[in-house]
C-alpha cells in the first residue's frame, strides 16, 4: 500500500429546502401531521474544501430538476476519503441531513465517521456572546459569513430560479471557507482528535497533528490514579497534545 504524507481534513455545509404541506390556518401551536406534507424536505446543495487549499466544490440538485440524489453520491464519495469530516452543528445537523436523504435514495455510506465539530468545541471550551458560526468569526475578526436574502428559499424551491439557487450556492461556499478559518482559530487550544502520524506511519511519539517530532514538554499534571500526564507543544506547528508518563 503507498504510504500518505498528506492528511485529508474535509470542510462541509449543507442548504435544506423546507417541507411543502397542507394546513388551514398557521399559528406557533399548529400541529401539521407528517400525512399532511405534500413534498419532503432535500438537500438544495453540499459544498466542501479540502483543508488548506483554495478550490471550494460545490453540488445541487438542478434548478429545474431539484433531485438531490446525484449531488449526494458524488458527495459521499468524496467524503468516503476524508479522514475528519469538519462541520458546524456537523454532528446533529449536517450529517443526520445527509444520512436520512441517503437511505432515502439507496445510497450507501459508512456506518461511522470521524467527525470534529465546531459548535461543540465552541460550547465545551469557549465563551463567545453565542455559538454561531458568524458570531464567532466576527468575535475573532476572521471575517463573515455572505449575506442572502430569506426569500432566496422561496425563489430556489417554489419558483425554481437558477440565478436564486446559484445565489445560495454562493452563501454556501462561504460558509465553508468561514468555517475553515474559524476551526483554524478554535484548533489552538483544541488538542487534535486525531493522530496523523500514525496514519503516515510515523512513531506516535511525534505530533499528532502535523506528525513533526520536534515537540517540547510544557507542563505536566498527576491524575488522582497516579498517571503521569505530559501537556506536549509542537514547535512546528505550535498545536498542543497530552500524552502518559509510563
Amino acid at each position: 500500500m503507498e504510504l500518505r504524507t498528506k492528511r485529508r481534513r474535509l470542510f462541509f455545509d449543507i442548504e435544506t429546502s423546507y417541507c411543502i404541506g397542507k394546513f388551514w390556518r398557521p399559528g406557533s401551536k399548529v400541529f401539521i401531521p407528517a400525512d399532511n406534507v405534500i413534498k419532503q424536505a432535500g438537500i438544495i446543495c453540499v459544498c466542501y474544501k479540502w483543508e488548506g487549499e483554495k478550490q471550494v466544490y460545490s453540488l445541487d440538485w438542478g434548478a429545474k430538476k431539484q433531485d438531490d440524489k446525484t449531488p449526494l453520491s458524488k458527495f459521499i464519495e468524496v467524503a468516503n476519503q476524508a479522514d475528519e469530516l469538519v462541520g458546524h452543528n456537523g454532528d446533529k445537523f449536517d450529517l443526520p441531513w445527509i444520512r436520512t436523504r441517503c437511505l432515502f435514495h439507496g445510497i450507501e455510506m459508512f456506518p461511522h465517521y470521524s467527525t470534529i465539530d465546531t459548535l461543540k468545541i465552541s460550547r465545551n471550551k469557549y465563551r463567545f456572546p453565542d455559538n454561531k458560526l458568524n458570531t464567532i468569526a466576527n468575535y475573532l475578526g476572521i471575517g463573515a459569513k455572505i449575506s442572502i436574502e430569506h426569500g432566496t428559499w422561496d425563489k430556489v424551491i417554489l419558483e425554481k430560479c437558477n440565478k436564486a439557487l446559484q445565489n445560495m450556492v454562493k452563501y454556501c461556499k462561504g460558509d465553508v471557507v468561514l468555517l475553515e478559518k474559524v476551526y483554524t482559530e478554535l484548533k489552538k487550544q483544541t488538542e487534535p482528535a486525531m493522530h496523523y502520524g500514525a496514519i503516515f506511519g510515523q512513531s506516535r511519539a511525534t505530533c499528532p497533528e502535523c506528525g513533526s517530532d520536534d515537540l517540547k514538554e510544557v507542563k505536566t499534571r498527576t491524575t488522582k490514579t497516579g498517571l503521569r500526564k505530559i501537556q506536549v507543544k509542537c514547535n512546528t506547528c505550535g498545536s498542543y497534545h497530552s500524552k502518559t508518563d509510563r
